[in-house]
């Protein structure tokens, strides 16, 4: 959508972003695309199997990542690298969002984004459709059902997210700053 090709896009989705990168479209504005500074190369390639981190970032960078719990967005925000920053939050309605990319949609275990504590193995199954994921086993070995997912992914796009959102908040760590948009 933002014509991004070549270089530029190989770098964006390709490597790891140390630093978040704006994007700009005469048409669309900017676009900022998240960094990705939770993830070390060396932590990377020590729990990786059977793929390049160049292959990891391309998988992560061709999806579209959603937290399922206020408790993670919570320490997302409030993490070193994020706190005392302005975070644009939106709260989505699960039921919506899967009945219109349900095909789409992937679970993780793991936060797949981060290697920074305890790097947990990873490899192209990481990601599993709703039906094939083992959520029971999950959530025993975890004991609550809030745990037995780290992240929902739709792959590529999500482009009718607007029709599933609930609230809009600007945020900074847990403090909610302003609320932008209420359905």
């Amino acid at each position: 959508m933002y014509e991004i090709n070549g270089e530029e896009r190989r770098r964006i989705e390709s490597c790891r972003r140390p630093e978040s990168v704006t994007i700009r479209h005469a048409n669309y504005g900017p676009a900022v695309i998240r960094d990705q500074k939770p993830m070390s190369e060396t932590a990377l390639r020590k729990c990786l199997k059977g793929m390049t981190p160049s292959e990891w970032y391309r998988l992560l960078n061709g999806k579209v990542f959603f937290w399922l719990t206020s408790e993670r967005v919570g320490r997302l925000l409030s993490a070193r690298a994020y706190r005392g920053r302005e975070h644009t939050v939106l709260t989505i309605d699960t039921a919506k969002l899967l009945e219109k990319h349900r095909a789409d949609v992937t679970l993780s275990p793991i936060n797949s984004g981060s290697t920074v504590y305890n790097p947990q193995p990873r490899d192209a199954r990481t990601f599993q459709a709703l039906a094939d994921y083992p959520f029971d086993a999950w959530r025993k070995k975890r004991g609550a059902p809030t745990k037995a997912v780290a992240e929902l992914a739709v792959n590529y796009a999500a482009p009718t997210i607007s029709e599933a959102v609930i609230r809009v908040e600007g945020r900074r760590e847990s403090r909610i700053l302003e609320v932008l948009y209420e359905s």
